[in-house]
């Protein structure tokens, strides 16, 4: 960072520390501040815990620090929190890295049931709105002993409003930069038994351009809508109902050419239905039905008018499962569940419209061995009517030495099932003349291009495509140590390894004639991360909270590290000679960076009901692709410079009703026009909120 925003920092720290101090002379508040009501998860265990118990490295972004942030989509929250980085795909969708592993790996839940929808196995999480999020639950480590396949590197849970007593309304507007409108609304009503609640949201934006040379912009112009609802129905004191339901649509103008451009155009929905049954203090049951219906159609036209090409993507799934919850003590539950889903995906490029079909169950101890050790033993298996079953345990404990100091470690199996992509795809480009085939076609298409006379080699003998292709997996560990210094300083440290294996690679499988290549899918090498995260989170007063962040990061290829250590990686200078590389070279996987961090600084002023916040976060060097041509990423490769990011925001509140708010998102303009699509630049912005 240069010294002007040095400066600005210093500036805003001493500004909130001086009024922090000044309303401790007034309030005497001392190191026996009450503690604010301990926060609570439900995603790492599927059961109610306290935050600060769970033997899991997890975390919780609050509604307070949404709501006062300013922030109006989901990765603007994610993006500032440890060990979470957003990053951009070749469609223009933000997927979320979380300690190193790509997007594809961390399930994306709300309300516990999952988002479908993954473009190349990216979930865009900017496609969610944050209006009507009551907290966010991240939990890092593999996560499929409960959640199954996606949930290799974690799980981020979103938690929706509940309907709140009475009847509630309120309004919300922010217009900022490049012509960006986010409308929101939200009504609740709760009497007695019957409870309910729906949000609706708006958000546009004309979207922008880094290279005015061509007719492409960065993002083009779009506008999408949710809907959300929800109902509650308490039949007594032990039997609940809830239903809810999602819409969401989005469309976008898609420009491929100055020639040739369209529209794309998305459509989601969701339905939740949960039943909960208290049979007495012991026994629980919940009963859950999910369904899930998403579907993208884009095309593209000639100037005049005829059509260029279209494609569409239908993914559809179905969920039923029944869990149950037993407490033979107060420190004792046992968990289990037994579910059933079902997957239909319908895409141009495929040979047929797949059908998955994957029955699961599985089972949960969590208890006190003593009143300073809790342990967690758990394992879920999924059979599959397309690829082969998988078994996957868990462990963890958590260990109080005493009211101050905690040691948590734990060991966990993930695993990804392929997906369709990686399985029936059937692609040739029209232009170029590739072609690409799912793992399933291959026994089937090579022979009939063979017919063709379109293959002049086979690479990979067709045989070696019988048996079913492998879901990668995953063996993580983490160990961390929680320290409460004083009520108002806790400090977390959290080492983690994730080791991959089965990884889905690309390969080619044959030569055609016509010069090209044909490629497919196979299980390869092993990669790993491994790293360290710090967390501190500082609040003396009630009125001041700072929080820090900070990421150790190394992902490598293991076969890359081989390479590298038997002499086997060249490179060349600026002058073109070629020279050996040394182990100490190889930089890791690409879209990576070694060191991550953030700064949070939220200060309120209940006085005159204004609260002010600092966000900033720290990304380093990294990589897109190897630009020396030895396949490898080393220290000699071209690097996306490190930089940061910083956000400000201002609200004050009027008669307790209205609340104005002021701020700006990357204030100090950073772009990085050729390598980093999803920044924009500044973003000034205004916003009113309204409550009725």
């Amino acid at each position: 960072m240069s010294l002007n925003k040095n400066k600005i920092i210093i500036y805003f720290l001493t500004f909130v520390s001086y009024f922090a101090v000044a309303q401790n002379e007034k309030t005497k508040v001392t190191d026996s501040l009450p503690e604010a009501l301990e926060e609570v998860m439900v995603t790492a265990t599927r059961t109610v815990r306290q935050l600060s118990s769970v033997p899991l490295p997890a975390q919780i972004v609050s509604k307070v620090d949404i709501i006062q942030s300013n922030s109006i989509r989901l990765s603007d929250i994610l993006n500032e929190q440890t060990g979470l980085i957003t990053v951009p795909d070749f469609g223009g969708g933000e997927g979320i890295q979380l300690q190193g592993l790509d997007s594809q790996y961390t399930l994306i839940l709300v309300d516990g049931v999952p988002l479908i929808g993954r473009s190349a196995g990216t979930l865009d999480i900017s496609r969610l709105t944050v209006g009507n999020i009551k907290q966010i639950e991240i939990v890092k480590g593999a996560s499929s002993s409960l959640y199954g396949s996606d949930a290799l590197g974690g799980v981020i849970n979103i938690i929706t409003e509940n309907p709140k007593p009475g009847f509630k309304t309120d309004l919300n507007y922010r217009l900022g930069a490049f012509n960006t409108n986010d409308l929101s609304s939200s009504i609740s009503y709760s009497k007695k038994k019957l409870a309910t609640s729906f949000f609706a949201n708006r958000y546009s934006s004309s979207g922008y351009d880094f290279d005015e040379t061509d007719a492409l912009n960065t993002v083009e112009p779009f506008v999408n809508y949710t809907l959300n609802g929800k109902i509650n129905y308490q039949f007594n004191d032990k039997t609940s109902l809830t239903t809810s339901g999602r819409y969401y649509y989005q469309n976008q103008d898609y420009v491929a050419a100055e020639t040739i451009a369209g529209e794309s155009n998305i459509n989601e929905w969701n339905t939740h239905v949960k039943l909960n049954h208290d049979y007495n203090n012991k026994w629980s049951s919940y009963l859950e039905f999910y369904a899930s219906r998403y579907k993208a159609e884009e095309y593209l036209n000639n100037n005049d008018g005829s059509l260029y090409s279209n494609s569409y993507y239908n993914h559809f799934l179905v969920r039923p499962e029944i869990r149950a919850n037993f407490k033979p003590t107060a420190k004792t539950t046992f968990t289990g569940g037994l579910g059933f889903s079902h997957e239909t995906l319908d895409r141009t490029y495929f040979t047929s419209t797949p059908i998955f079909n994957s029955p699961y169950v599985y089972l949960q101890y969590d208890g006190y061995l003593n009143e300073n050790l809790n342990v967690i033993l758990g394992a879920r298996f999924d059979s599959h009517n397309k690829y082969k079953s998988q078994f996957s345990p868990k462990a963890a404990l958590r260990y109080e030495i005493n009211t101050k100091l905690a040691v948590k470690g734990s060991v966990g199996y993930g695993y990804k099932a392929p997906d369709f992509r990686q399985l029936y795809f059937d692609f040739t480009n029209s232009t170029v003349g590739y072609t690409v085939l799912g793992y399933n076609t291959v026994t089937t298409k090579i022979p009939e291009l063979e017919e063709q006379g379109e293959i002049e080699n086979i690479i990979v003998p067709i045989s070696n495509y019988d048996d079913a292709l492998y879901p990668e997996s995953s063996m993580s560990i983490n160990f961390g140590v929680d320290y409460k210094i004083a009520s108002s300083l806790k400090l977390s440290v959290n080492i983690f390894r994730n080791l991959i294996e089965n990884l889905i690679n690309t390969q080619v499988i044959a030569t055609k004639t016509n010069g090209q290549n044909v490629f497919s899918y196979y299980n390869v090498n092993q990669v790993y991360t491994k790293g360290a995260e710090f967390n501190a989170h500082w609040k003396p007063n009630n009125n001041l909270k700072i929080s820090g962040g900070y990421q150790l990061l190394y992902a490598k290829d293991k076969e890359a590290e081989e390479a590298f250590k038997n002499d086997e990686v060249f490179a060349r200078n600026e002058s073109g000679s070629s020279f050996q590389l040394q182990e100490s070279d190889y930089f890791g996987l690409y879209n990576r960076s070694r060191h991550m961090a953030n700064l949070k600084v939220f200060y309120n002023i209940p006085k005159i009901n204004l609260d002010a916040n600092l966000r900033a976060t720290y990304r380093s060097k990294y990589a897109l692709y190897d630009s020396n041509d030895n396949t490898y990423l080393d220290d000699y490769d071209d690097f996306v410079s490190g930089y940061s990011v910083i956000d400000v925001a201002v609200n004050k509140t009027f008669y307790k009703n209205y609340t104005v708010g002021i701020g700006a998102d990357n204030l100090f303009n950073f772009t990085d026009t050729q390598n980093i699509t999803n920044i924009p630049g500044r973003i000034l912005y205004g916003k009113i909120n309204i409550k009725f």
